[in-house]
């Protein structure tokens, strides 16, 4: 079974909850947290289980994460659950996304390099659509189509500034 459609559906978090910069902090944290300690509870089952079972175990551990940490949000920050509705439920699925990593000794580097890029992409767009909701009136940002595009100027601008170690080729010729 192909799994790699679990982390491109990890975005809706990000384009949804992604408002402001507060919301953009918030689900970034709650994001790192949730996958800590989802990695926490399933890296001694790991050696015990096999696939299928492991991959049971990681999407209930996953799902209980999730719920729980939505009930607290609506228990201690209740305005902030508010503002992030049911967007940290979908956070079980970067769970599920980072269980499918293959098992090799920078497994853990890679998680953290991917959270941080995960932090970093957050943060990014809930400033610039807070600014541009706020500041230049374009209500269009508010939305998540406008975030979807938004998220795609963003990482257009981050490959043009990133330097590139590839050489060019030619396209069309044999």
């Amino acid at each position: 079974m192909n799994r790699s459609w679990l982390l491109p559906i990890s975005l809706v978090p990000l384009l949804g909850a992604t408002g402001t910069l507060v919301q953009a902090l918030a689900i970034s944290l709650c994001t790192a947290l949730l996958i800590g300690l989802h990695q926490a509870l399933m890296t001694p089952l790991r050696r015990h289980l096999e696939q299928g079972p492991r991959l049971w175990a990681s999407t209930l551990f996953a799902a209980a994460l999730a719920t729980c940490l939505h009930l607290g949000l609506q228990a201690w920050a209740m305005p902030l659950a508010h503002q992030l509705a049911l967007y940290p439920l979908l956070l079980a699925l970067p769970c599920l996304g980072s269980e499918t990593l293959p098992a090799q000794p920078g497994r853990n580097r890679h998680l953290g390099l991917g959270l941080l890029g995960f932090l970093a992409a957050a943060l990014a767009l809930g400033s610039c659509r807070q600014l541009l909701v706020d500041g230049l009136g374009l209500h269009l940002a508010a939305l998540a189509p406008g975030a979807l595009v938004l998220l795609g100027l963003l990482l257009g601008l981050y490959n043009h500034l990133r330097p590139s170690n590839t050489a060019s080729r030619r396209q069309g010729t044999r």
